[in-house]
């Protein structure tokens, strides 16, 4: 499977993970897919359903891709924009950053929102409680280089056309409003902020919402798989085991750069939560017993590789 990397970047982004969560969702029969949180869009522009609606708290995300949809921004000029604003950004030895900074914070244009993304610190998404963008500069003032506005430009490019060949709805809304649109022959994929982690969203997360998502989720009758985490090597997340428990487990370990300090650098074991049975899934209390009685918590099978043969060679003296 080839994974198309969006052109927007954030931190906990899916692009490694996009091809378990397609192998688990291959199988599944669904009239539209719906995501109440769609962040970059990496998963369903990577799953590709015929028809889609994608919706998002945060309102520069859902107007980027409105524009690319509309064909507002095209991949030429997203290379024109950035070589002439990374030009500029290189002359002032990155000072212009915040330049970009505040006049997106002021118009909210598309490419701005696209410059930011790609130019501040460590690939954060963070705004202050006015919306104001505010992550500071990567300090790279050569940060749009040759090579890396033409990968930017083909993921513009390859975006624009999974979106043109697909039926793709954008919405600016919040997760309760999009669990009232969800039909009982759709598929849902929520991937909410992960409770009891570091977050780095639009807006915050909470107990009382992750609740609220279950009981919307259960009531609307659809199928639905939500991704969080299940465990790491300091602690379990129990929320798997008490809100979550009527569900599916499906695992698989990932690592996950999020934020600034090392210690916040650490593998953990993704889980895949799910009213179906899934293609790599165990029932909840099955995986309660593992991790109680310390069984690996990895459902997935581990990459098997052939152990490469040596050559040997042997000198027989005449």
């Amino acid at each position: 499977m080839k994974t198309f990397v969006p052109p927007i970047k954030s931190q906990g982004i899916k692009t490694k993970l996009v091809e378990w969560i397609y192998t688990n969702v291959e199988q599944i029969e669904y009239d539209r897919w719906v995501e109440p949180f769609m962040g970059t869009g990496v998963v369903a522009f990577n799953i590709q359903p015929k028809k889609a609606i994608l919706c998002d708290s945060n309102p520069h995300l859902i107007r980027f891709y409105k524009a690319i949809q509309q064909k507002e921004i095209t991949a030429p000029i997203v290379k024109q924009f950035l070589i002439q604003e990374g030009q500029k950004l290189l002359e002032s030895e990155g000072k212009y950053y915040y330049d970009v900074r505040n006049r997106f914070n002021e118009k909210k244009a598309p490419l701005d929102f696209l410059f930011l993304s790609r130019s501040c610190f460590n690939g954060m998404m963070r705004f202050n409680k006015k919306g104001g963008f505010n992550v500071p500069f990567c300090k790279k003032p050569n940060r749009f280089a040759q090579a890396l506005v033409t990968k930017i430009t083909n993921q513009v490019k390859n975006i624009g056309q999974i979106i043109e060949n697909g039926d793709f709805e954008f919405k600016n809304l919040d997760f309760q409003a999009t669990l009232k649109l969800i039909d009982t022959n759709d598929l849902v994929y929520s991937d909410p902020p992960y409770i009891g982690r570091h977050v780095d969203y639009f807006d915050s997360w909470s107990e009382e919402e992750e609740i609220i998502l279950r009981d919307g989720l259960v009531n609307a009758n659809a199928k639905f798989m939500l991704s969080t985490w299940l465990s790491n090597k300091y602690r379990t997340n129990d929320y798997v085991f008490s809100i979550w428990k009527d569900c599916y487990v499906a695992t698989k370990e990932h690592f996950y750069h999020v934020g600034a300090k090392e210690s916040n650098r650490n593998a953990v074991y993704e889980a895949l939560l799910s009213n179906v049975k899934l293609k790599d899934s165990i029932e909840n209390q099955a995986m309660k017993v593992r991790i109680d009685t310390n069984q690996s918590q990895l459902t997935t099978q581990e990459k098997k590789y052939e152990s490469s043969k040596q050559l040997s060679l042997r000198f027989e003296e005449k």
